[in-house]
């Protein structure tokens, strides 16, 4: 009899501990669900950015910083995502990944119109915007490249330019370079802010990748976060219309799809990109005159 009362015990016993680790398990799963993965990692980091590197605006979207070299490198492929936590007045802090194939977005953005970053403010320009709203709400790190949406941490208040001609095309350009590898890249974005202001001056994007020690992928990139026409009050997000007029004349840069066997260039776009063959395609960013002078056409579809 005690035999059989002690078998009873231990099958208790065992059925208890099974019922405990499934529970435990459950608890780690969703919570890796539902919050990014946040861990250390080897980042050699030499050099510290300060806001005396960057160039006065001079109509140009972005700047390159530190000779368009990364401030970090890595040699960890293990993919995570880490955002700062927001400071006491509701700002983004450093946002930094390791990104591989598995971490890209595979579905369709949903809504983030409920995120209020700090500085946000809704205003339209109608006749100086082509989108007519002076600011986006701009992620750090773009939904495209690690499939989180609408977590506040990741959401700066930023221009419809910053967003369009400053950010999109290194976000292109990293995503497509994992595409075409299938290797990791570490990027890294932030927010530059002066003193209490609430909207930032721009945000410096840094890409490094791993495999190939940043031979096929490596930039050092400072957005500036304003909007041709308007004059920001970056410590409140308002803002104003002003005479605008820059002395010289500077061919913007912007993400072109060129055709290196037809020598036709397309905006990325177009819809002669979908016909494409991916032997065929690559990624510049450039003037229209510079490819124009390589031998280039612009395409008589999307008139680049």
């Amino acid at each position: 009899m005690k035999q059989y009362e002690r078998k009873t015990e231990n099958r208790i016993f065992i059925l208890l501990f099974l019922l405990l680790a499934i529970v435990s398990s459950s608890l780690i799963y969703f919570r890796l669900k539902e919050e990014p993965i946040q861990r250390n990692m080897d980042v050699t980091e030499e050099v510290s950015f300060s806001m005396s590197m960057v160039p006065d605006y001079n109509g140009v979207p972005y700047a390159e910083i530190h000779e368009n070299i990364p401030f970090i490198s890595c040699k960890d492929t293990k993919e995570y995502i880490h955002f700062s936590e927001l400071d006491e007045c509701g700002r983004c802090g450093i946002a930094e990944a390791v990104i591989g194939e598995e971490m890209l977005a595979s579905e369709e953005r949903g809504s983030i119109g409920q995120i209020k970053p700090s500085g946000w403010q809704t205003v339209r320009y109608d006749d100086l915007i082509a989108d007519k709203y002076l600011y986006n709400r701009c992620h750090l790190i773009a939904y495209e490249l690690c499939s989180i949406n609408d977590d506040a941490r990741n959401l700066v208040t930023g221009t419809r330019s910053m967003n369009i001609y400053g950010m999109l095309p290194f976000e292109n350009m990293t995503v497509q370079y994992i595409h075409d590898t299938g290797n990791h890249v570490y990027y890294r974005a932030t927010p530059v802010f002066s003193q209490e202001d609430l909207v930032c001056k721009g945000i410096l994007l840094e890409a490094y990748s791993i495999e190939d020690a940043g031979k096929g992928l490596s930039f050092c990139v400072f957005c500036y976060n304003v909007q041709p026409g308007i004059e920001i009050d970056y410590q409140t997000g308002e803002s104003r219309r002003i005479d605008y007029q820059i002395e010289k004349e500077i061919p913007l840069q912007k993400e072109y799809v060129l055709n290196i066997r037809s020598l036709k260039f397309h905006d990325p776009d177009c819809e002669g990109v979908l016909a494409m063959s991916e032997n065929n395609k690559e990624i510049r960013i450039a003037t229209r005159d510079e490819l124009i002078e390589e031998g280039y056409t612009p395409c008589g579809i999307c008139n680049p």
